[in-house]
């Protein structure tokens, strides 16, 4: 099992949860009711699902593909860590992994 800790943008709220290898981010953020969106199921056509990926972990994802750079361009509160939650597949290298959410997170209603 992977620990993933979801962090709030404001850093007061913690929640931690076990997931199964092979699974995406998005999928185990959403079973455990974090506010990601995910509209576009996986596509890259939008960044509801943007989260911020602590530094330690980040350095251990295959980089992004041009197309979910082009995409985090457009996310509200982007950073060097950022990436879509939809394209973080969930292996042991990222047990431990810590994600925050952004501040100023916005759904496709604007939310």
């Amino acid at each position: 099992m992977i620990r993933i800790t979801f962090v709030s943008a404001d850093g007061g709220d913690r929640h931690e949860v076990e997931a199964q290898e092979g699974l995406r981010l998005l999928e185990v953020a959403q079973n455990d009711g974090q506010p990601l969106e995910g509209t576009c199921e996986g596509q890259m056509a939008c960044s509801t699902c943007h989260v911020i990926v602590d530094a330690e972990h980040f350095a251990r994802l295959p980089r992004a593909a041009e197309e979910e750079e082009d995409i985090l361009d457009l996310a509200v509160g982007a950073v060097r860590t950022s990436r879509l939650a939809c394209q973080i597949l969930l292996t042991a290298d990222l047990d431990g992994l810590v994600v925050r959410l952004p501040a100023g997170h916005r759904d496709m209603q604007g939310r």
